[in-house]
C-alpha cells in the first residue's frame, strides 16, 4: 500500500515538472506570436504578453509585400528538399561503404572525412574554388558543397554496424550486389537514423542564408526566404536607427498603411514565418528522432 502511495506521489511530481517544462518552453514562442500580431509602433512601448495589445497583421503584410518573397520561398523549399534528400542518400552510401570490413581503404577514407570536421579551407579560398567549379550564381551552390558530412556519416555508419551481419551475408549468398543490398536491406532498416539526418539537414538548409549572401546575392532569382527576411530586418534597422520615440509615433500618425514597421515586430513575424514549416514537418519525423539519434550515436 505504501509503495502505491509513493508511486502516486512520484508520478504526480513527474507530471507536474513536465507540464512546467512545456509551459516555459511554449511561453517565449507564444510571446513572439503575440508581438508579430501586434501593431508595430505600439510594440515599442513594451509589455506585450501572451496576447496582442493592438491586433494587426501589418508585419506580415509588409513582409509578403516584397515582390521577391514568393520566389525566395520556393527556392528555400526546393533547396531544403533537394539538399536534405541528396545529402542523406549520398552520406548513407558512403557510410555503408566505410562500414564494410572487406573495403581495405575504409580507415584512410574515414580519417580524411574526420579531418574535414577540424580543418577548413577558409572563406576566400572556398569562394575561388566555387567560382572555379562554376557554382557561383547557380542553384547548385546550395546542395553540391554539402553533399556529405563527416558527422552524419559517423552517425549512420555506427547505426549500420549495429545491424546483423547475417542479413548482408545471406543476401550475398543469394547473388545480390552491394547496391541492391544497400537499397533493399540497409535503407529500410536505417529509416530511424535516416529520418533524423534528414531533419537535421533540412533545418540547417532552411535556416541558412550566409551562402546566398556570398555566392548568389547578385541574382534575385536565386534568393532564399531567410536572405530576403534578413535584408528586410536590416532595412528596418537602418530606417529606425536615427528615429527617437517621439518621431516614431509621429511617423505612425502620418502613415497608417502599414509601411511603418519596427525591427522588433519584423523580427517576430520573421521568426514565425521561418519556424512554421519546420514545426509542421517535425511531428511526422518525431517518432524516428530519438531512436535514430540514440542508436546511431552509441555503439556497444
Amino acid at each position: 500500500m505504501r509503495g502505491n502511495i509513493n508511486d502516486h506521489i512520484f508520478d504526480t511530481i513527474k507530471i507536474s515538472l513536465l507540464v512546467f517544462l512545456v509551459f516555459i518552453t511554449l511561453l517565449p514562442f507564444v510571446n513572439v506570436l503575440a508581438v508579430s500580431l501586434n501593431e508595430p509602433l505600439d510594440t515599442i512601448k513594451g509589455g506585450i504578453g501572451l496576447w496582442p495589445r493592438r491586433f494587426s497583421t501589418i508585419n506580415y503584410m509588409d513582409i509578403f509585400r516584397n515582390p521577391h518573397i514568393w520566389r525566395a520561398f520556393l527556392n528555400s523549399v526546393l533547396r531544403t528538399l533537394i539538399a536534405g534528400l541528396l545529402h542523406t542518400f549520398c552520406t548513407a552510401m558512403v557510410a555503408y561503404t566505410l562500414s564494410r570490413r572487406e573495403f581495405f581503404l575504409r580507415i584512410p577514407f574515414a580519417v580524411i572525412y574526420i579531418l574535414t570536421m577540424y580543418i577548413d579551407g577558409g572563406l576566400i579560398p572556398t569562394y575561388f574554388l566555387f567560382r572555379g567549379l562554376g557554382l557561383v550564381n547557380t542553384f547548385h551552390v546550395y546542395w553540391v558543397p554539402g553533399i556529405t558530412s563527416a558527422w552524419n556519416l559517423l552517425v549512420i555508419r555506427t547505426y549500420i554496424k549495429g545491424l546483423p551481419e547475417s542479413l548482408i551475408e545471406s543476401a550475398k549468398m543469394e547473388g545480390a550486389n552491394e547496391f541492391y543490398i544497400f537499397l533493399k536491406i540497409i535503407v529500410p532498416l536505417c529509416v530511424p537514423v535516416l529520418a533524423t539526418i534528414i531533419l537535421f539537414t533540412a533545418v540547417w538548409h532552411w535556416n541558412y542564408w550566409w551562402d546566398t549572401f556570398l555566392y548568389c546575392s547578385s541574382n534575385v532569382e536565386l534568393s532564399t526566404l531567410q536572405y530576403e527576411l534578413m535584408k528586410k530586418i536590416q532595412s528596418a534597422n537602418a530606417a529606425m536607427s536615427g528615429t527617437s520615440m517621439t518621431d516614431a509615433f509621429g511617423m505612425a500618425a502620418v502613415d497608417k498603411s502599414g509601411s511603418t514597421v519596427t525591427p522588433k515586430s519584423l523580427r517576430a513575424a520573421m521568426t514565425m514565418i521561418v519556424s512554421a514549416p519546420i514545426v509542421l514537418v517535425y511531428p511526422f519525423l518525431q517518432r524516428y528522432f530519438i531512436t535514430g539519434l540514440t542508436i546511431g550515436g552509441v555503439k556497444e
